[in-house]
């Protein structure tokens, strides 16, 4: 954590949000695809709907207009309407803080709700996606996890409270930039030291990418 601090002093989510709603909608879209890809989405998909109300009332077909080059559109445009009625309906356009009840809107499973408790309500939660899974495991802060909620246990285990919201940028930083799936650049790397994959004897860095 020393050393990512050094590296990235304030980390942040990469996806343009200016409010609640806003980050939400995002984060549903960021679902296997990338963020700069749903940053380039989210401003027409803003002016047209701009509030849970507007989306709701708008339909499946008018949504998947404006966010078909993401991945999966048809089921995310059909979540986001969902998503967006039940947002007015149920809990008067207030975003819950509460990681399960968050759960009950469609399209939320628990890594979008977790990211919502710790950028939005400052919580200390912990989203596991594809690169904090990996890059987890890669270094060495979870062992045999098999499943995303087994990662964020073991993580929670051992990362300070006030630390946990650092911790899912820094590796999800890390994870798209230095310690890619593929080619990881463990020649940038500033945490090899700290690496049991880089540092595992029987481990060629070059075939970083079967883990």
């Amino acid at each position: 954590m020393q050393r990512f601090a050094k590296t990235m002093p304030n980390p942040q989510t990469e996806l343009s949000y200016q409010n609640p709603f806003q980050l939400l909608v995002a984060v549903i879209l960021s679902a296997q695809c990338t963020d700069k890809r749903v940053n380039q989405i989210t401003p027409n998909l803003f002016k047209a709907f701009p509030t849970p109300l507007a989306m709701s009332n708008a339909s499946e077909e008018q949504i998947f207009e404006l966010i078909k080059s993401c991945s999966y559109p048809q089921n995310k445009a059909k979540h986001l309407k969902n998503m967006a009625t039940m947002l007015h309906n149920e809990f008067h356009d207030e975003i819950p803080d509460d990681v399960e009840e968050m759960q009950k809107l469609p399209g939320v499973g628990r890594k979008t709700a977790n990211v919502m408790a710790a950028v939005i309500f400052h919580k200390p939660a912990m989203a596991v996606d594809t690169h904090v899974f990996r890059v987890s495991a890669r270094i060495g802060l979870v062992h045999n996890a098999k499943t995303p909620l087994e990662t964020e246990k073991q993580l929670m285990r051992h990362i300070p409270k006030d630390k946990v919201h650092d911790m899912h940028h820094w590796l999800i930083l890390h994870g798209r930039y230095t310690c890619k799936a593929i080619r990881p650049e463990c020649h940038n790397c500033p945490i090899t030291a700290a690496c049991e994959t880089f540092n595992h004897e029987q481990i060629n860095p070059k075939d970083l990418s079967i883990f």
